[in-house]
């Protein structure tokens, strides 16, 4: 980086490989910002990368991650941790793969989220972000895909918890999450051809909200907020849950 392009803060963004990690890892990289990637394998577009071992649990994960964060950091502190890690998977409590499915849905989104949390409390600056990814169909009921709802559901009560005067976050750090419907990703274009991608939010939209909530405290909404991305006719608005 020249002399010109000074750094302008520190993320992290965790599932910085997947493809609205990618979107934000470059968004956030255009505006000369250090970002740490953490996922299961590297993103090259990013300035540091932590590469999660996924045999381990929980705990292993967790140590991992913030070992190696520690070091990366060299008693630097973030501006911004981003947890847009996760993935789907359908099916009720008589589904073949229920139980299965439930395990995988809390450790792709609720492991990654407290671990996200857990960085956010030990790393983040005062007056940090927190940025953690729910869900809008999981305000309510998700017969046909539980352990989905399971998982976001938790998040959810992970954002409000954090909020609390006794969350654990850094003094004025602020916590939220935003809450999809559909996000206009390559896998969801694959599966779902005939569907109508105007309702689908663009993932640029959210690497956006991410970058005009860490670049300005005054742009966040209220600590603890669940922001639903409601998209229309291909314009997106942000609707507080």
């Amino acid at each position: 980086m020249s002399r010109k392009q000074e750094m302008t803060g520190r993320v992290v963004i965790y599932g910085g490989k997947g493809a609205l990690g990618s979107v934000v890892t470059s968004a956030f990289r255009s505006k000369n910002f250090w970002v740490c990637s953490i996922d299961g394998s590297a993103n090259e577009a990013a300035s540091e990368n932590i590469v999660v071992d996924f045999a381990k649990d929980l705990v292993g994960q967790h140590e991992d991650i913030s070992e190696q964060l520690k070091t990366k950091l060299n008693g630097e502190k973030l501006d911004a941790v981003l947890c847009v890690a996760g993935g789907w998977a359908g099916g009720n409590a008589k589904s073949a793969d229920f139980i299965k499915n439930c395990d995988l849905m809390l450790k792709q989104s609720t492991w990654t989220s407290v671990i996200a949390a857990s960085l956010s409390a030990n790393f983040l600056k005062e007056g940090g972000l927190c940025a953690l990814t729910g869900a809008q169909p999981c305000l309510t009921a998700t017969p046909g895909m539980i352990g989905y709802g399971l998982a976001k559901a938790s998040v959810h009560h992970l954002v409000s918890s954090l909020a609390a005067s006794k969350g654990g976050l850094p003094a004025r750090a602020t916590v939220h999450a935003i809450l999809p419907i559909t996000l206009d990703t390559p896998m969801n274009r694959k599966w779902m051809p005939k569907a109508d991608t105007t309702t689908w939010t663009p993932l640029e939209y959210v690497a956006d909200v991410f970058l005009r909530w860490t670049d300005d405290v005054s742009k966040r909404p209220v600590n603890g907020s669940l922001v639903q991305l409601v998209t229309e006719k291909g314009i997106t608005t942000e609707v507080v849950a």
